[in-house]
């Protein structure tokens, strides 16, 4: 029996980078996921080549921000899944710039949708839920340390941090475990535009760039189905003594 056999996960933020990795490793795990993001994005072809039948990967609309469209998307995927056994929080959105120059509506955004958008997902998902559930927030490194020209970013993920640690000491009675995991050093096309803004844009200065972007310790970047696999770990029956707690998963950059 694998550690996810039959359940099924619902993963919000698209169908590339970290979410299709997320989405490999479930299945891999003998899950069934269903992918949810705005509607015209990646999620239904990604759904598709993961699972060409539809039976145990689907792509459903949804937007993180809105707790009718998210109401409705959880609903769904009830019913075409047959039940909802977990979340994974990884909509998420970076607006790249000096603190001195953060907008208010970038900052609404990133605000919105990477600390928001984590709980009204993790409320409308856990009314689904059957006796017991399970959540894993995609939190950041640099909601740990921070880094340069991402005060926004490191500051929603540092919230993610903390509203994991507030859901798992208040849904413990409810049968649901809430935790959280801190990557860094993954090879997305977020990773490619903090080069990107950091070089200027220039392709090969760039490309140079990113690929100097790598843990120390493990020499290359992390590979989106390796985050994956520390999340379905997190959302097993095997993970249950681990509670509201902040995974640092960056090959070793961040010691704590």
């Amino acid at each position: 029996m694998k550690a996810l056999q039959d359940r099924v996960v619902a993963v919000p933020g698209g169908g590339g980078g970290i979410a299709r990795g997320i989405a490999e490793a479930i299945l891999e795990a003998g899950g069934r996921v269903a992918l949810m993001d705005l509607a015209g994005t990646r999620a239904a072809e990604t759904a598709t080549q993961l699972d060409a039948d539809g039976t145990r990967a689907i792509a459903v609309d949804a937007d993180v921000t809105d707790p009718q469209s998210l109401e409705k998307a959880f609903a769904e995927i009830a019913d075409r899944m047959g039940r909802l056994d977990g979340l994974v929080n990884n909509a998420g959105v970076i607006r790249m710039g000096p603190a001195d120059e953060a907008t208010p509506e970038n900052l609404d955004l990133e605000l919105g949708v990477n600390v928001k958008g984590v709980l009204l997902a993790s409320q409308a998902a856990a009314r689904h839920f059957g006796e017991k559930g399970a959540i894993v927030n995609i939190a950041s490194n640099a909601g740990k340390v921070g880094y340069p020209n991402m005060a926004g970013y490191n500051a929603s993920k540092a919230a993610v941090i903390n509203l994991t640690r507030s859901l798992s000491l208040e849904w413990a009675k409810r049968g649901i475990n809430v935790n959280a995991v801190c990557p860094g050093g993954v090879a997305t096309d977020m990773l490619k535009t903090v080069a990107d803004f950091i070089t200027g844009g220039e392709t090969a200065v760039s490309e140079k760039m990113l690929q100097s972007m790598v843990p120390h310790q493990l020499g290359r970047h992390i590979q989106p189905i390796e985050v994956g696999r520390v999340v379905a770990f997190l959302l097993s029956d095997a993970a249950v003594i681990i509670r509201g707690q902040s995974i640092t998963i960056d090959g070793g950059d961040t010691p704590y």
